[in-house]
């Protein structure tokens, strides 16, 4: 199935539900990229068991499709000088969940009960700051289904997927804040800055 080996399928069909995947996620130690930038499939997070966001959320996905589920990413992007993240997204009793890896205690699992696409990424938007405390989150992406790649193999390829991040950067994005709005956010204080360096892993 998916060109899978029985090994990959016996790992992936035991995560039948977005929990067991989140929590599947939490045992992958993060990839610091400590070799250069990667984008690896699903197959390579598995071998290597390790992954940074977009690595985790692509394993996400496809372990929502050997549910049943459409395999979905949603890119959310952040001002220059910090990092975008991207989360698999599922609809659950007609909501949005999602189900996303981060190193800190926050840009996480959501729970199935936002309306909305927009609903659910403002559920990120106040822990996402650095440490000068300025919330850095700006925009984000409709759900993009996986599905579109699969000819190009972005469950199993050996090289890195380079084609999907690509994708994420030329797709429409929605503003979720004007001028105004940024011109007057409120900085996190100290107790969320501190709250904020709490990692997994150490780098």
């Amino acid at each position: 199935m998916y060109g899978l080996t029985k090994e990959e399928l016996k790992i992936l069909k035991k995560l039948n539900t977005p929990k067991k995947i989140q929590d599947f996620l939490e045992t992958l130690k993060i990839n610091f990229e400590e070799n250069g930038d990667t984008c690896v499939s699903p197959r390579i997070v598995l071998q290597e068991k390790k992954a940074h966001c977009i690595e985790a959320a692509l394993l996400a996905a496809l372990a929502l499709r050997l549910q049943g589920e459409k395999p979905l990413i949603v890119d959310l992007t952040a001002v220059d000088n910090d990092f975008d993240h991207v989360i698999a997204v599922f609809k659950k009793h007609g909501c949005w969940g999602a189900i996303s890896k981060s190193n800190h205690a926050v840009l996480k699992y959501r729970e199935p009960i936002y309306k909305n696409i927009r609903e659910l990424i403002m559920s990120y938007f106040h822990e996402y700051f650095l440490d000068d405390g300025k919330k850095n989150l700006r925009s984000y992406s409709l759900p993009v289904n996986l599905a579109k790649f699969d000819k190009k193999g972005w469950m199993t390829d050996d090289k890195d997927v380079w084609y999907i991040p690509e994708h994420l950067c030329k797709i429409p994005h929605f503003k979720i804040l004007n001028r105004k709005q940024i011109s007057s956010l409120r900085k996190a204080d100290d107790i969320e800055i501190k709250a904020g360096k709490l990692v997994r892993w150490k780098g």
